[in-house]
């Protein structure tokens, strides 16, 4: 598996299939591998570049993770959604993904694009990150319960009620020899 592909999985590829050698390093590349066509590209970055603002189309299309995303708006395409008004949904002035450091604007606009591709238009979009569960599983470090009891091996000494048990050397009533 390629890095890229490794590095890329979570909340974007969630529901796509990413082809285990998925190379982000080189665009024309992973936008084929992803079946995303040159027409198809063109096409994509004319909708975002005319429903979202000049500097977040910006930030959307130069991201390295950009095709994984254009592979989500085109299979939205050619199922006849509505991708300009999922896209529309990031847009007001209000919207989460605006507030903290500018350092990761890019990374947080991702998402909240992601969010809006990925959530129906008559519900809202969510404000903080989503889980999947079933990534979550197949992340997590914690084994699932067991339940049944753990073998103990066997006393060394025979089982004695705790009453009956020597705990110190008897006590000497003689004075001594």
């Amino acid at each position: 598996m390629s890095a890229d592909a490794r590095n890329v999985w979570g909340p974007l590829t969630e529901g796509l299939n990413i082809p285990r050698d998925l190379d982000l390093g080189d665009r024309a590349r992973a936008l084929n591998q992803l079946g995303v066509t040159p027409d198809a590209h063109r096409t994509l970055v004319r909708t975002v570049n005319e429903t979202l603002p000049q500097q977040e189309a910006g930030f959307l299309v130069s991201s390295r993770q950009w095709p994984v995303l254009a592979h989500r708006m085109h299979r939205m395409t050619q199922q006849n959604l509505p991708l300009a008004e999922h896209l529309a949904r990031i847009t007001p002035d209000t919207a989460p993904w605006r507030t903290g450091p500018l350092s990761n604007i890019a990374a947080r606009l991702l998402l909240a694009a992601h969010h809006a591709l990925t959530t129906p238009l008559d519900q809202p979009l969510p404000t903080g990150p989503r889980v999947s569960t079933t990534a979550a599983r197949s992340r997590s470090t914690t084994a699932v319960p067991d339940r049944t009891t753990p073998k103990q091996p066997a006393p060394v000494r025979p089982a004695v009620p705790a009453h009956r048990q020597q705990t110190a050397p008897a006590a000497r009533h003689a004075r001594g020899r």
